[in-house]
C-alpha cells in the first residue's frame, strides 16, 4: 500500500493493530497473528524503517556470497496481500501519542491504533572515541551498511573491526572477502567472550590467525586516526600501539532502540530496554514490546532471534486473549564464523556451584570441546569450537543425565567405545529447534522435512537443527531417498532415464511425496537428482534449473577452500605433461599469486583464487590445452599411472597410454560419489591400483581389473573382477562396471561399500557375464556419455551468461578495484599488477 502523508487514517475495523518495526521478530509476530485468525478480525498496519520488508539478518553476511535480498526475505510471497496487512516501507514511526492512541510516521501519515506493538530492535553501539564518525567508519547491521562498506572497500587496502563477538567476526570475514588486510580488535581477553570460555577462545584465535587475520585482544580503541581529508588512516589502541587502516567497522555490541518509548513516557530499564511483563505488555496495557527493544520481566534484554520469536508469539496470544507467558529463553547459539564451527549452550561458563568440566582439546586441528556437568552427572552446558556436529544432540540433553558418560560425548570417534546415542534417545519434550521452540514430539508428528518446516517452522531459522530433524523423521520403510522422495536413488535414476525427465521440478511434482510436491526439495535430493541428470548427459550442469541444484563446489566448477577462496585442478591424464604446459601452470600460479601443490593423483593443485578470477585463470589454462580436472565434482577425478614399460625395466604393458585413454574416456562422468583409478605397468603396483574405485594392473597376458577399492577414511582393498584382458575387453568391462554403479548405487555411496552391499559375485555376474541382459544398454549409456562430453571450463568461457555468475558479490559484478590488494595465504606469492581481461571479466 502506498504511503499517504498528512491525514490521519481512522480504523476501518473494530480493532486496529499497529506494528512499529518489520524485522525478523516483527514478521514472526505478523505470522502469529495470521495463525490465530487475528488478521481476519482486525486491521494491521506496519511501519517499516528499512526500504525493504523483513529479511534474515542472521544470514546477513551471506549477501556477500551471492544471496540476493529476495533470497534473504522472510516474507512469503503474497503474505501481506493474503492477510490484508498494510506495509509501509521506508517510513518509520517518529512519535506516539498514547492519549490519542496515534502513531505518526516520518512521511507525516498518522495511524490510530487500539493496540500498538513496538518491535524496533536494536542499534549498533559505537564507542565514544574521537573521530568515530569520520569518513571510512561504518557499522554492520543492515544490507545498506554492507553496501556502503563494499563500496568504500574498493579504494581501501586494510580494514579493522572493533569487536570480536558474533557480528564482529562476521564483519571481519566480509572485509577479508573484499581483499583487505583485516584486523580484529577485542577489548576482552578472548574472542567471542559471551559465548566461549578461555579454552574455546584460544582455539578460535589460533584458527582465525591461521587464516591470515590479525587479532588484538585485551585492548580497546582509543582513537580513530584521520588524515587531512577527514578520512580514516589508522587506529590508536589502549596499549599505545597503532594500526594502519583505511576502514573501520564498529561491531562492539548493540543497544535496545527504546527512544520512541522514552519519548511517549513508557517505562524503560535503567540500562535501556522497554520494560514489559510476562505477557510482553509495557507500562501502557495497550502497548506491547517484543524482541531486542524489550526488557523482559526477568530483567534481561535478549539479543538473539529465538527469544524474540517467543516474545512475538506471547504478544500475539495476549492480543487474542490466549494464555501464555514469556519467562526467559534459551541463549544457545551455533554458527559458522569464517568457516569455523562455534557453539555454546546452557551454562557454558560453568557458573553453577560445584560444577565440573569435561574437556577435550586438540590445538593442532583447532578443536575444543567442553561440557559442564553437575556432581551427579546432569549436563549443564558446553562449548564447542572447530567441531560442533554434536550440538544438535547435546543442547536438547541439557538439564538431564545423558545416557552415556560425558567423556564419550566429547572424545573423537574411535577414541573410546562406540557412543550409543542418537536423536531417538531424546525425550519428546526436548527442544530441537531453539529458534522456533519446536520439540521432538512436535517434529515426530510429521513425516517429511518440507512438512516439518511448513507446519512447525523448525529448520527455517539458523538451520543448525536440520541434521537432527532429518534423523528424527521416520524411516518410512520404503527405502526412500529422503523426506521428499519415497523412491530410492536407483529408482529415480530409472525414472529419469526411461521417461527422459530433464527437470528436478518435474521429477518432484510427479514422483515426490505428497507433502513435498510443489516445494523446493531438500539438501539431500537436489544434488542427488542433479548428479543423475548430469550422468545421463542432460546438458551443462549450470544451465537453467540445474544450477540451483548443485553443491557449492559444482556451483562454481572449483573447490572452495576453508578461507573462502577456490582451487583449480586442471586435468593431466596419466600424469603426462609437456614442458610447455608446466610453464603455463607456473606462469598462472605466479600471475595470480596461487599456492601450488602436486597431488597424490599426479596433478597440480592451484590454491587461493577468488571466484571472479576463475574464468581468467581457466582461459589461460584452456588456451594451453588444459581442461577441468573435475576435482569439484562427484565424478572421475584422476587415473594415476606409473611410467610403465616405456621407461621401467619391470614394466610389461604401456600403463601411461592406458591411463590416458581411460581418463579421457571417463572424464566428466557424474556419479553417486567421486571416482579414482590407477594403472600399474606390472605387479610391483607402483600406481597403487588396488586402493582405487577401479584399478588396472598389467600382466604378461594383458590387464587385470580390480574394483571396489578405497584409499579414504575406511580403506578397502579392491577385488579382482577379471584377469588377462585385452584392451578392448578391459574398456568394455570398465564401461559396464561404472554405468551399473552409477545406475544402482545409493546417494554418496563409494564403489567400496557398494560392492560390499550388492556382492562381488553379483557385480561379476552382471558386468562380466551379463546375467541381467543389460550389457548393451550399459554400453550405450557410456557411449552417450563419451559422445556428449564437453569441458565445463571451456563451455563457461564461451557463454557471457554463464560467465556472469562468477562474481564475488552479486550486487557488485565489476572486478575488484585495482587498489584492492590480495592478501597472500600460506605458500602464495604476491601477484603482479598485470590486469588480465576475458570477455569483460577481469582479474588481478
Amino acid at each position: 500500500m502506498p504511503n499517504t502523508p498528512g491525514a490521519a487514517i481512522p480504523p476501518a475495523h473494530p480493532h486496529t493493530i499497529v506494528l512499529v518495526g518489520h524485522g525478523m521478530v516483527g514478521q514472526r509476530f505478523l505470522e502469529a497473528l495470521a495463525e490465530r485468525g487475528a488478521t481476519e478480525r482486525a486491521r494491521v498496519v506496519v511501519l517499516c524503517e528499512e526500504p525493504r520488508p523483513a529479511y534474515d539478518r542472521v544470514q546477513l553476511t551471506s549477501y556477500f556470497s551471492g544471496r540476493t535480498p529476495d533470497d534473504l526475505s522472510m516474507v512469503p510471497e503474497g503474505f501481506m496481500a493474503e492477510h490484508g496487512i498494510e506495509l509501509h516501507t521506508d517510513d518509520p514511526a517518529v512519535s506516539v501519542d498514547r492519549a490519542a492512541r496515534t502513531v505518526t510516521a516520518r512521511s507525516g501519515m498518522t495511524v490510530t491504533y487500539d493496540t500498538l506493538v513496538l518491535a524496533t530492535g536494536s542499534y549498533p553501539f559505537v564507542p565514544p572515541v574521537p573521530n568515530k564518525d569520520a569518513t571510512g567508519c561504518f557499522v554492520y547491521r543492515t544490507i545498506e551498511d554492507l553496501l556502503a562498506i563494499e563500496e568504500y572497500a574498493k579504494t581501501a587496502r586494510s580494514g579493522a573491526v572493533v569487536g570480536g563477538g558474533l557480528l564482529g567476526l562476521e564483519a571481519a570475514g566480509a572485509l577479508k572477502g573484499l581483499g583487505l588486510d583485516t584486523h580484529v580488535v577485542e577489548f576482552a581477553p578472548r574472542l567471542m567472550p559471551v559465548q566461549v570460555d578461555e579454552g574455546g577462545g584460544a582455539a578460535l584465535l589460533r584458527t582465525i590467525e591461521g587464516m591470515g587475520l590479525a587479532v588484538h585482544t585485551g585492548v580497546g580503541t582509543q582513537e580513530v586516526v584521520v588524515g587531512d581529508d577527514g578520512a580514516v588512516t589508522g587506529m590508536r589502541l589502549s596499549d599505545g600501539s597503532e594500526l594502519a587502516t583505511d576502514l573501520v567497522v564498529f561491531s562492539a555490541g548493540v543497544r535496545p532502540r527504546d527512544q520512541l518509548a522514552r519519548d511517549c513516557g513508557l517505562a524503560v530499564g535503567e540500562r535501556g530496554g522497554i520494560a514489559v511483563d510476562e505477557r510482553c505488555r509495557t507500562s501502557d496495557p495497550a502497548v506491547y514490546a517484543i524482541g531486542e527493544c524489550a526488557l523482559a520481566a526477568d530483567g534481561r534484554v535478549y539479543g538473539l532471534v529465538a527469544p524474540g520469536y517467543e516474545m512475538a508469539l506471547t504478544a500475539a496470544d495476549a492480543i487474542v486473549e490466549r494464555e501464555s507467558a514469556f519467562t526467559g529463553a534459551d541463549l544457545s547459539t551455533k554458527l559458522k564464523l569464517l568457516g569455523v564451527d562455534v557453539a555454546s549452550f546452557g551454562d557454558a561458563h560453568g557458573t553453577a556451584d560445584g560444577c565440573l568440566d569435561v574437556v577435550y582439546s586438540d590445538s593442532r586441528s583447532g578443536v575444543y570441546k567442553k561440557l559442564v556437568v553437575s556432581p551427579d552427572g546432569v549436563l549443564l552446558g558446553g562449548v564447542l569450537v572447530g567441531d560442533a556436529d554434536s550440538y544438535g544432540m547435546l543442547r536438547p540433553l541439557t538439564g538431564s543425565v545423558p545416557p552415556v558418560s560425558p567423556e564419550q560425548l566429547v572424545l573423537p570417534a574411535g577414541a573410546c567405545a562406540p557412543v550409543a546415542l542418537g536423536p531417538e534417545s531424546l525425550p519428546d519434550d526436548a527442544v530441537i529447534c531453539s529458534c522456533h521452540n519446536v520439540t521432538k514430539g512436535a517434529i515426530c508428528e510429521h513425516t517429511t522435512l518440507p512438512e516439518v518446516k511448513k507446519c512447525t517452522k523448525a529448520g527455517t531459522g539458523c538451520g543448525s537443527c536440520v541434521k537432527v530433524l532429518q534423523q528424527l523423521l521416520p524411516k518410512t520403510g520404503d527405502g526412500g531417498l529422503c523426506g521428499c522422495f519415497a523412491k530410492t536413488r536407483q529408482e529415480l535414476y530409472e525414472i529419469v532415464q526411461v521417461l527422459r525427465i530433464t527437470s528436478y521440478a518435474e521429477l518432484l511434482d510427479r514422483y515426490g511425496r505428497e507433502g513435498a510436491r510443489g516445494g523446493e526439495g531438500c539438501e539431500v535430493c537436489k544434488p542427488t537428482v542433479a548428479s543423475i541428470l548430469a550422468s545421463l548427459s542432460h546438458g551443462y550442469v549450470l544451465d537453467g534449473e540445474q544450477a540451483a541444484l548443485q553443491d557449492t563446489n559444482d556451483h562454481f566448477l572449483a573447490n572452495m577452500q576453508r578461507n573462502g577462496s577456490y582451487s583449480i585442478v586442471p586435468r593431466i591424464p596419466g600424469g603426462e605433461i609437456t614442458p610447455e604446459k608446466l610453464i603455463v601452470i607456473g606462469e598462472v600460479a605466479r600471475d595470480f599469486g596461487l599456492y601450488t601443490k602436486i597431488t597424490g593423483g599426479q596433478r597440480i593443485d592451484l590454491f587461493g583464487a577468488r571466484v571472479e578470477q576463475l574464468p581468467a585463470i581457466w582461459a589461460r589454462l584452456v588456451d594451453a590445452g588444459f581442461e577441468s580436472g573435475h576435482a569439484y565434482g562427484k565424478a572421475l577425478r584422476t587415473v594415476k599411472s606409473c611410467v610403465g614399460q616405456t621407461w621401467c625395466r619391470y614394466g610389461v604393458q604401456d600403463s601411461v597410454r592406458m591411463a590416458i585413454d581411460l581418463e579421457l574416456r571417463y572424464r566428466g562422468l557424474r556419479a553417486p560419489h567421486k571416482l579414482k583409478s590407477a594403472v600399474s605397468g606390472c605387479q610391483r603396483e607402483c600406481a597403487e591400483a588396488q586402493s582405487k574405485d577401479f584399478g588396472v594392473i598389467a600382466t604378461a597376458n594383458g590387464w587385470n581389473l580390480y574394483v571396489g577399492g578405497n584409499g579414504g577414511a575406511s580403506p578397502r582393498h579392491a577385488d579382482l573382477l577379471a584377469k588377462d584382458l585385452s584392451d578392448a575387453e578391459l574398456i568394455r568391462l570398465i564401461d559396464r562396471f561404472l554405468m551399473y554403479y552409477v545406475r544402482t548405487a545409493e546417494r554418496l555411496e563409494r564403489t567400496a561399500p557398494w560392492v560390499e552391499r550388492v556382492g562381488l559375485d553379483h557385480v561379476r555376474e552382471v558386468v562380466v557375464e551379463d546375467s541381467l541382459g543389460i550389457g548393451e544398454e550399459l554400453d550405450a549409456l557410456m557411449a552417450r556419455h563419451v559422445d556428449a562430453y564437453r569441458d565445463e571450463w571451456s563451455e563457461t568461457l564461451h557463454d557471457p551468461e554463464r560467465l556472469a555468475r562468477f562474481v564475488s558479490f552479486v550486487n557488485a559484478p565489476e572486478a575488484p578495484d585495482p587498489s584492492v590488494r590480495f592478501v597472500p595465504e600460506r605458500g602464495q606469492i604476491k601477484p603482479d599488477l598485470t590486469v588480465l581481461t576475458l570477455e569483460g571479466v577481469s582479474a588481478r
